[in-house]
């Protein structure tokens, strides 16, 4: 076993393990969605939360993003807003004769998207270039982006009024789709001993820096994959596109980000090898939204996250914990 390797892990599982402190101080009972978060950000993949108004989603978003020490932007997506409220744009300044950059709220490191789909689609796709080249164009000018650079995108569901689905092109770009649920009941009384009265983000403090995290992100991608584990990743993504109640399947950039995140959810428990059951732990954020039902099996009840729970019951796993042992 390589002890370098060891030791970076067993530091992001630190990092990890503060991030968790400071997040819980306001968000209750929802450890597996903020983990879930925070191992998107360390593979630098985007997040979207889709779930009912109420539910947390925002407060999630704006507490992670004081953890992190990161510079935060806020886009209130609402139907007549345009691509350069998202982008910015060139303002012509009288006094020097010159166009002049307005930067918008884009050109930051953490970027709130709230309400994502209530904008029309344009808008929604202005995000598209940010997301995947971590740059913006403006006039045929490029800017790059702040590292690192995240989008938290919440959304409501498509069946809400007022809503727009996003584009598959886009919806692709989401490293994970998480839902948060309703609290438990229990969750629900401590949530309301502790905010009842107000969401006390001033208690919320700086876990990390963006320094950190750009080398979290790098260490993260060194903790050892065996062959057989990527076998069993494109076996399970390949079962996606043949499956019966599936009309598309994951695409290879679902392959990548399962590789990418099976590697980050090791380092976050300490180790610097993956193993099956990590890939097992990531597969439903990572894939569900990366898939497409048949009208048969949507109008029957089917969703996503169960056909892929059949899906990895079924695919057979290459390699156990003690094989891949044995190849370090």
């Amino acid at each position: 076993m390589n002890t370098g390797a060891e030791e970076k892990a067993q530091s992001l599982q630190q990092l990890t393990n503060r991030i968790l402190q400071e997040t819980e101080k306001i968000i209750v009972g929802k450890r597996e969605e903020i983990r879930q978060v925070w191992m998107a950000i360390l593979a630098d993949g985007h997040v979207l939360l889709e779930d009912l108004p109420g539910s947390g989603k925002t407060t999630l978003v704006k507490t992670m993003s004081k953890a992190m020490g990161c510079d935060a932007g806020r886009i209130q997506f609402v139907p007549d807003l345009l691509p350069s409220d998202v982008t910015g744009m060139m303002i012509y300044n009288q006094k020097t004769g010159e166009f002049q950059l307005r930067k918008g709220p884009v050109m930051t490191n953490v970027l709130l998207a709230d309400e994502i789909n209530r904008a029309i689609p344009r808008t929604q796709s202005a995000l598209l270039e940010a997301m995947e080249e971590r740059q913006i164009t403006i006039d045929g000018q490029t800017y790059g982006l702040p590292k690192p650079f995240l989008v938290l995108a919440t959304q409501n569901p498509v069946e809400m009024e007022s809503t727009f689905p996003l584009p598959a092109a886009q919806l692709d770009r989401f490293f994970i789709k998480l839902s948060l649920g309703y609290p438990k009941p229990e969750e629900e009384v401590a949530m309301l001993a502790n905010l009842g009265d107000r969401v006390p983000f001033e208690q919320v403090e700086a876990a990390t820096s963006p320094e950190e995290i750009l080398k979290a992100q790098e260490q993260a991608q060194q903790v050892y994959l065996a062959d057989h584990v990527a076998k069993y990743i494109v076996a399970v993504v390949s079962a996606t596109r043949s499956h019966g109640d599936l009309a598309m399947g994951a695409s290879p950039r679902g392959s990548r980000a399962l590789y990418k995140a099976a590697k980050v959810w090791a380092a976050m428990e300490g180790r610097d090898f993956v193993t099956p059951d990590d890939v097992k732990g990531v597969a439903l954020p990572v894939l569900s939204h990366r898939i497409l039902l048949t009208p048969e099996a949507r109008y029957g009840g089917r969703n996503a996250d169960a056909i892929l729970q059949e899906i990895l019951e079924e695919v057979p796993v290459g390699a156990d914990r003690q094989e891949i042992l044995n190849e370090l």
